[in-house]
């Protein structure tokens, strides 16, 4: 893996460890406090804080898969570096097209 991925993947994940430690935190709390899924709609309603939070986990979350993917494929798969490239590059902007999609629902649909 070059270098530049390498530290894509490793920044990419040095972000989402403590967006996945807010999301958990906030999951308790709804659980814990019998929130349904129509309560939790209603706060993150019109939210720009939400859509910046769960949208910078979405382009994180895509990005760190892609490499990953990548990584994967050229080790797993007879597939060549290029191939390998186009296809994870395609599974991560299936990513953020279907995360960007559940973010504008939770917080603008």
């Amino acid at each position: 893996m070059n270098v530049r991925l390498y530290v894509w993947q490793r920044g990419t994940a040095a972000l989402m460890a403590p967006l996945v430690l807010i999301h958990m935190a906030v999951m308790f709390y709804a659980t814990r406090h019998g929130l349904s899924a129509s309560d939790i709609l209603s706060r993150t309603r019109g939210s720009i804080a939400w859509a910046l939070f769960y949208g910078t986990f979405v382009a994180a979350a895509a990005i760190h898969a892609a490499i990953g993917l990548r990584g994967i494929l050229t080790e797993w798969v007879p597939m060549q570096p290029r191939t390998a490239s186009l296809a994870a590059s395609a599974f991560g902007v299936l990513l953020v097209v279907l995360g960007a999609r559940a973010v504008f629902a939770v917080v603008f649909g």
